[in-house]
């Protein structure tokens, strides 16, 4: 990100040096040619952005779905055990009765 500004800067640099010579075809070509360039690279920049907002959207979905299967999996292990009266009662019967 920070070389694609940099270049957008040179670039622009470049283009203004070219402006201050004497021909005016020469530096009107330059100067387009410098702006595609410049063009070219806050196209980038912006495509870079995007990518980062997506992957940024992308992993918080990612840690909220961990987070939301976290708590399901809390909630059941701290759920009680079902009551089952029949296996109860047969632990419960006193030895040979």
């Amino acid at each position: 990100m920070k070389k694609v500004i940099a270049l957008s800067a040179v670039l622009t640099m470049g283009a203004l040096g070219m402006a201050c010579g004497d021909a005016a075809p020469a530096n009107n070509a330059a100067n387009k040619a410098a702006n595609t360039m410049a063009n070219a690279a806050n196209a980038m920049a912006n495509a870079a952005n995007a990518m980062a907002n997506t992957a940024a959207a992308a992993a918080n979905t990612m840690a909220n779905t961990a987070n939301t299967m976290a708590n399901t999996a809390n909630a059941m292990a701290n759920k009680p055990a079902a009551n089952a009266p029949a296996a109860n009662a047969m632990a419960n019967k006193p030895a040979n009765k």
